[in-house]
């Protein structure tokens, strides 16, 4: 094997970045937040819990210092971050709220195994070693407990010296309500009035509340956060000095230089309007040689009113709707509680989230395949994604630097998404009620946007949209993995009369001359329209028609269920004619200029969309098996490029100059159109994923997996942030079908309405360990080969409930107890 090839099966340990990796930001907060996150310096960044993204959105004078003391020696005091990087080309150099020129850690380096993230500090002034771990708990199949707002911050010190060391850490926040942010991230105070910060000790926790009395409880702006800690030994600093010029960084920086401890300046008004004030808690201890002790921080928020609706320009407009809640004020009533709910509940959470690390980056499955698997979990819990208080759970595809993008839960871009499903199958429950029961008509249309919740409605221009057919096809398909995952017959039952009204449409709407092709005007998730027939359209009517057949077969519906497979064998068989040019699936027109935007003879890496989902949702092949196995790799032949130095993209560009990629289509046979669709040139992340997925499924392992590979090199933390996969917009939601390698590497079919699963592994059979997941509970599959040629196989339930469920992996079958 070459070295190249058995790279590609390399386990071991996942990356490390360098404080140089400016790229790299790992996420904290649960899911329906918001976030802020950590930079690969330790610093505390992008912070966007104020129910809108803020990519680049910075808090001044925000960040952890620490003092340390040997026994006989002077103080070393420095900000717990590492050295700024240049280029050092600001106008008017550094704000003091940067306080960049303060001293600093000499390296950082930084780790991330979702959820937790870590930052090694290096320093020789230093009579201590510091390292800085961080995560909001993770539990999956417990959406509530994944869905917190804050997160546990320890700093654990460890004494290098042979004398006791006196140790302070202080952690700095100014106090943001009311506040907005620049188009560059820059907080603006203008809109502050009445801040102030309030030291409270309640049992063992202690610590600062940043609030506002100007904001009514109904308003947008209102909120307040909590830096706390669980530490006995505390000092604090609720204001920092009301001067002028640099007066408030110079009072701050001489106090706890002095011997690490804090003085309240007892101011007891609160700050000024246009104004607002700077808080300071800080935790000491004695540190004996050789000795780790951990200074225990939470940093949580409560900003509960949120827009209803998508933007400023999609919401509400009635009086006194204006505003809803999100879903965590279900169980919370101020940061405060959010930071007792932490407390009293630290061991569970904390073990629980660690088993779903362990066992997630334990498997045996590659390093970076892992790394792809669980970087884009961060979508769930970023502001693409929210949770309302009634339980509706929404999704934008993508986030701008400071408002969601493209909104309404969009079906035929979540058709990718595979992530959710499998983690949190309740919620994606909701999405497909939200689709079939409010955003269905009568007539079996589905607004691929969801709008009508909020008393809007998706245009183009004056007109409203169409559907979407790949869209609609596909969150049939979806509803069956649903239902397969957690075995809900009520979920299946409630909008099983909506999907069927949206099969009828389908052939109404878009199979124009009768042959169960769609043939007509097609809208798709390339935001434009195919006409004729195409395989992305027409696999998804197959997969649609394949999950409704085997749904009203469950439901006692015989005479459906023979209706759709007779329309299903008729529809492949005349796609399968009309498309097939013996190496892959093309779209037939006459005159591929004859409509803007179309892919007429070329290779589309979407073609077998459909089918890829079919393959992991268990509904078999939909086409020939040998077509569908040479059109993959063809998509792999002509579309993967080792190289896009020469290649001319006159569109959107994600991947540049050396980098490996997939296109979205080639035409390696000619019949390129003037004006193919509009993002055929460009490499979507979400599209390499499905790819890699189905190349895995058809046998095309290492094709699969050098596809994962090259996305996940270039996101190095140099040029790309590892967490967090842009298309249109940060945190894409179609990323999310990066899960999709983990069941087609594991080989794992569920099907919880008869209470099975299925292992079978397709690399590293012989000593081979993943993660699974179904609605029921989650665990460890293992498989090994013993000293006598046999299978020692077993299944560990880490969360739920799977007795009764039956397991069947090389050739054996047993049921869990």
């Amino acid at each position: 094997m070459s070295q190249v090839k058995e790279d590609l099966y390399q386990n071991g340990l996942q990356r490390q970045y360098s404080g140089k990796a400016e790229a790299a930001a790992f996420l904290l907060g649960g899911i329906g937040t918001g976030n802020v996150s950590i930079g690969s310096r330790g610093d505390f960044r992008d912070w966007e819990i104020f129910n809108h993204p803020g990519k680049g959105a910075t808090l001044p004078n925000t960040y952890f210092s620490i003092f340390a003391q040997a026994e006989g020696e002077e103080p070393v005091v420095k900000v717990l971050e590492s050295k700024l990087n240049p280029p050092y080309t600001r106008a008017h150099g550094y704000p003091p709220g940067t306080a960049a020129g303060l001293p600093r850690m000499e390296k950082s380096t930084l780790r991330g195994e979702y959820p937790f993230v870590s930052v090694q500090f290096e320093d020789k002034d230093l009579p201590v070693d510091v390292k800085l771990e961080a995560f909001t708990p993770f539990v999956p199949l417990n959406p509530d407990d994944s869905g917190i707002p804050g997160a546990y911050i320890t700093y654990k010190v460890t004494n290098t010296t042979s004398v006791p060391v006196k140790v302070s850490i202080a952690g700095s926040i100014i106090n943001p309500i009311g506040a907005t942010f620049d188009q560059i991230g820059n907080l603006q105070i203008q809109k502050c009035s009445q801040n102030s910060n309030l030291f409270k000790q309640e049992s063992e926790l202690s610590g600062l509340i940043l609030q506002s009395t100007k904001f009514e409880e109904t308003e947008r702006e209102y909120g307040n956060i909590a830096l706390t800690t669980t530490n006995p030994h505390t000092t604090y600093k609720r204001a920092w000095l009301r001067g002028a010029w640099f007066d408030h960084l110079h009072e701050f920086w001489d106090d706890f230089s002095e011997n690490g401890m804090l003085t309240d300046l007892q101011y007891d008004t609160p700050a000024n309007d246009e104004a607002t004030d700077t808080g300071t808690l800080g935790v000491y201890e004695t540190v004996l040689p050789g000795e780790t002790k951990e200074m225990n921080f939470m940093l949580t928020w409560y900003f509960p009113n949120r827009l209803n609706g998508w933007s400023e320009w999609i919401k509400v407009k009635e009086e006194g709707r204006e505003l809803i809640k999100n879903y965590y004020t279900n169980h919370f009533d101020s940061a405060w509680a959010v930071a007792q709910y932490l407390v009293n509940n630290k061991e569970r959470l904390t073990k629980k989230s660690q088993s779903f690390q362990q066992a997630l980056f334990n498997s045996s499955l590659p390093y970076y395949v892992i790394d792809a698997i669980a970087s884009n979990i961060t979508v769930l819990r970023s502001t693409t994604c929210f949770w309302l208080k009634d339980g509706r759970f929404l999704g934008y595809e993508g986030c701008q630097d400071d408002w969601g993008c493209c909104d309404g839960n969009c079906t035929h871009v979540w058709n990718y998404a595979q992530t959710l499903a499998f983690l949190f199958p309740t919620l994606e429950q909701n999405m497909r009620e939200t689709e079939f029961l409010e955003e269905t008509t009568d007539d079996g249309k589905m607004n691929f946007r969801a709008m009508q919740m909020f008393d809007s409605q998706w245009m183009f221009g004056s007109n409203p949209a169409e559907a979407a057919a790949d869209g609609q096809m596909g969150t049939i398909m979806r509803v069956y993995r649903e239902w397969k995952l957690t075995g809900d017959d009520e979920f299946l039952r409630r909008v099983w009369p909506a999907m069927k009204n949206s099969l009828k449409y389908a052939l109404l709407q878009w199979d124009t001359d009768d042959d169960l092709v769609f043939d007509g005007k097609q809208h798709n998730t390339y935001d434009i329209e195919f006409y004729g027939p195409n395989p992305l359209t027409g696999v998804f009517f197959l997969g649609a028609l394949r999950a409704a057949e085997e749904i009203a077969k469950y439901l006692g519906e015989e005479e459906t269920a023979n209706i759709y497979r007779t329309v299903f064998e008729k529809s492949a068989k005349r796609l399968e004619e009309l498309t097939w040019n013996g190496e892959y699936y093309i779209q037939q027109l006459d005159d591929v200029d004859q409509y803007k935007y179309q892919h007429g003879m070329g290779c589309l890496s979407d073609q077998l969309l459909g089918q890829q989902l079919a393959h992991l949702f268990g509904l078999g092949y939909l086409l020939p098996e040998e077509h569908v196995k040479k059109a993959v790799y063809s998509i792999y032949k002509y579309n993967f490029k080792e190289d896009f130095s020469k290649h001319a993209n006159p569109q959107r560009t994600y991947v540049l100059n050396d980098e490996k990629g997939l296109l979205l289509c080639s035409w390696p046979n000619g019949g390129r159109p003037k004006l193919p669709f509009v993002y055929s040139d460009e490499v979507w992340t979400g599209i390499e994923y499905h790819v890699a997925t189905h190349l895995i499924y058809e046998g095309f392992i290492e094709e699969g997996l050098t596809i994962v590979k090259a996305v996940r090199d270039r996101h190095d933390g140099i040029r790309r942030n590892p967490w967090n996969e842009v298309e249109c917009g940060h945190h894409y939601a179609r990323s999310m079908s990066s899960w999709g390698v983990l069941i087609a590497l594991s080989g794992f079919e569920f099907d919880m309405t008869r209470n099975e699963i299925k292992f079978n592994p397709r690399i590293n059979q012989d000593d081979f360990t993943t993660f699974w997941s179904t609605g029921k509970a989650w665990g460890t599959y293992t498989q090994k080969k013993n000293i006598n040629g046999e299978w020692d196989t077993a299944v560990k339930v880490l969360y739920g409930d799977a007795a009764g469920i039956t397991v069947h992996a090389c050739g054996k079958k047993w049921t869990i107890e």
